[in-house]
């Protein structure tokens, strides 16, 4: 993106991309396809090895981020596993480990933090909801507290990695409020699904909780308090989403315009055609306001801007909406072989259209903004 990198940030972008094209090439996300989990826990583990899961996570409990903003630090890493569609549990891992950084009891941050950092644990944020709306006003399972433990009923759905996930981070209602609860998938009550995905690597599913009890010190942050964390979840979520679309748009872009100058047609490549050029200077401005709103996004995030909320909409509305639009442009434009299963577009392609809709589509987004800035008086 446009951020400007430190020294030790231009590493990390380096490092990850070489570990990325080395260890993970396309070849391999094809191979992945067929796979359970979508990814190999040892290849994990080493991807861990090199910060990945450490970013959110401060140096006191094992982790540090490299420029002492996160969310700058992480979406470097997103854009990088963006732009060769890798596979990996790089966004719920990562956002559980955020969670219990921030909210989660000694107890949790001792017994979790570490597995997590190493790679030998992975974890899973449950949110959304069978009825796929992506807002804490539609969670309905619910998560009932006493003295001894809580009990949580309910289900989740469109939850990343949870088939591969030992914990899932629950969002839970209590009350007028909101808890926040770590499972371990294998607990009594608990029931996980195995769902299917259009993208190539990753894996989504449901959860559901049937009477399901767990201690109390299974909470994390305050009962029927946890309304600002979630928010907070979502929003990175959503930094990471779109700073790994935009990197899946601007790789496919690159090798568009490499097959146009090879590709001949009339005795001239067909990226010199007027036509093509003013739809190629079309998609790259596009690019270039993904770019700017998603850097937007990440310095909300990390100065803890009262904007973040709408922002975190601008910004899914718009990369998710434009970066398939690309896309769905580079395959017109490499015409019959860009619908083919060799063609590597459609792996990118998956990618775009998966990222679309989780999290919420532009349309909800859009509509959530204008929720937003009518509360605001920015309507009036």
């Amino acid at each position: 993106m446009h951020l400007e990198l430190t020294e030790e940030q231009e590493i990390l972008r380096g490092t990850t991309r070489s570990f990325l094209e080395s260890e993970a090439p396309l070849a391999m996300v094809r191979d992945l396809y067929s796979s359970p989990e979508g990814f190999d826990r040892e290849w994990w583990r080493r991807a861990a090895e090199l910060g990945w899961t450490s970013l959110f996570v401060p140096e006191t409990l094992g982790g540090g981020s490299l420029s002492g903003q996160s969310t700058a630090d992480a979406v470097i890493v997103a854009e990088e596993i963006g732009r060769l569609v890798a596979p990996g549990p790089f966004l719920p891992v990562n956002l559980v480990a955020s969670a219990l950084a921030s909210a989660g009891s000694d107890e949790q941050q001792a017994a979790v933090l570490p597995g997590l950092l190493d790679g030998t644990t992975i974890a899973a944020w449950a949110f959304s909801e069978p009825n796929g709306q992506w807002d804490t006003a539609a969670i309905a399972t619910t998560a009932i507290a006493d003295h001894s433990g809580v009990v949580l009923d309910g289900t989740k759905a469109y939850v990343e990695a949870v088939g591969s996930a030992d914990l899932v981070l629950v969002s839970a209602r209590t009350g007028s409020g909101l808890t926040q609860v770590l499972v371990p998938t294998n607990a009594p009550g608990v029931t996980v699904t195995r769902g299917r995905s259009i993208d190539m690597t990753r894996r989504f599913g449901k959860i559901a909780f049937d009477n399901a009890w767990l201690p109390a010190s299974a909470v994390v942050g305050e009962v029927a308090g946890a309304q600002a964390d979630i928010h907070r979840q979502y929003q990175l979520a959503v930094a990471l989403q779109c700073a790994g679309l935009v990197g899946a748009t601007d790789r496919t872009l690159e090798f568009t315009l490499e097959y146009g100058r090879d590709r001949f047609a009339f005795g001239r490549p067909i990226v010199s055609f007027q036509a093509l050029k003013h739809r190629i200077a079309d998609m790259a401005v596009l690019l270039e306001g993904s770019k700017a709103v998603t850097e937007a996004l990440v310095a909300a995030i990390d100065d803890d801007d009262a904007s973040t909320s709408r922002m975190a909409s601008v910004t899914k509305a718009y990369v998710g909406e434009h970066s398939l639009d690309i896309i769905d442009d580079c395959v017109q434009i490499t015409g019959g072989i860009g619908v083919t299963w060799e063609h590597d577009i459609h792996l990118y392609n998956r990618r775009a259209a998966v990222d679309r809709a989780v999290l919420g589509s532009p349309e909800e987004h859009k509509e959530r903004l204008l929720v937003l800035l009518d509360a605001e008086g920015a309507l009036q």
